[in-house]
């Protein structure tokens, strides 16, 4: 049952920085763009497709996503997909979105890159004017497929470099640490001047995010909520002051924890760590972000001066200018809720 989103949460300024852009289509759009695009999909409808979203593990979740963003065709489908996020973030208060995009699964299936970037970016330009949002695109490495794949992508995505944010890492974790990646990531750091984010430690192992921090070296952690079961890791990132980009109602559905209750977020944030509050695919894990601070608060009691706390953690997370970032701060310290 999803928690009541508070007046304070509703209103308070935030940023997301963890959300896939193709697992933002809700199920009647998604369908709407099966249907015009030829797309045939097992699914009769919208209802029965969201029937569907119950997921047994992360690969579970994977194989319906990577089927549902088949039905993006056009620059059309990927400019509408962009705007209806960001308006929607909009409604949320989130005055800053980072957002991932699969290059790779839109290569795969003989798409050019200009068809799927130009739009995601002329959406961010158009919903900035429209709404006041800032934000920006990470492309995400497919860890499934091999690193010279991954620098194929980041060598196609040179025309756009000065327009994109930084370069993350998604996919099945198991079996595809992130050591595989350290050439792409180095790449993409010291030629093009990207910032670094990785999937870790959601379904890896704190191994997983050790590496990540290690080898390549990361700006933020994606998910990283198993870095509790390392007391030493967990003490190395305090130490370093990275982020965790936590999507709790995610983690939930996709059983790295059984219920809210048992998710280990209190932990994480009474260890000092910096905490940042995500949906990473709000149709298909049953809220955006706003229902993400809600749940935390009812399952773990969370002050909301604790919740306005990992808030601020969004914003001097981000990738943003200084003085776009103080002006975010100065907001969220003069909210009144």
């Amino acid at each position: 049952m999803t928690n009541a989103v508070s007046k304070f949460i509703a209103a308070m300024p935030k940023a997301e920085l963890h959300m896939h852009l193709e697992g933002s289509l809700e199920p009647a759009t998604l369908m709407e763009l099966a249907a015009r695009n030829g797309v045939r999909l097992p699914y009769a409808d919208a209802a029965e497709l969201q029937r569907a979203y119950s997921f047994d593990d992360l690969k579970s979740f994977l194989d319906l996503y990577y089927l549902g963003l088949t039905v993006l065709q056009t620059s059309d489908d990927f400019y509408r997909m962009t705007y209806a996020y960001l308006e929607r973030s909009a409604r949320d208060n989130v005055r800053h979105a980072e957002v991932f995009l699969a290059p790779q699964a839109h290569l795969r299936r003989g798409l050019a890159m200009s068809l799927f970037i130009d739009p995601v970016l002329a959406a961010f330009a158009d919903a900035r004017d429209a709404f006041g949002i800032t934000g920006g695109l990470i492309p995400v490495i497919q860890r499934q497929f091999d690193e010279s794949d991954a620098l194929a992508m980041v060598a196609g995505l040179a025309p756009w470099r000065d327009r994109i944010l930084g370069l993350g890492l998604g996919g099945p974790e198991v079996g595809n640490p992130p050591s595989k990646f350290r050439q792409v990531f180095a790449k993409a750091r010291n030629d093009y001047g990207w910032r670094i984010t990785a999937h870790a430690g959601e379904e890896g192992g704190p191994d997983y995010v050790r590496e990540a921090v290690e080898i390549l070296a990361v700006d933020r952690i994606d998910h990283g909520v198993r870095c509790s079961e390392d007391p030493a890791l967990m003490a190395l990132i305090a130490e370093r002051g990275l982020p965790l980009t936590v999507c709790p109602l995610s983690n939930v559905m996709l059983r790295v924890f059984p219920d809210m209750p048992a998710h280990n977020i209190r932990a994480l944030y009474d260890a000092g760590l910096q905490v940042t509050i995500n949906s990473d695919d709000p149709p298909y894990f049953g809220g955006y972000v706003n229902e993400n601070y809600a749940a935390i608060q009812a399952a773990h009691g969370f002050s909301d001066d604790a919740l306005r706390h990992m808030a601020r953690n969004s914003f001097t997370a981000a990738f943003l200018s200084e003085d776009v970032r103080g002006q975010y701060v100065s907001e969220l310290e003069a909210f009144a809720g």
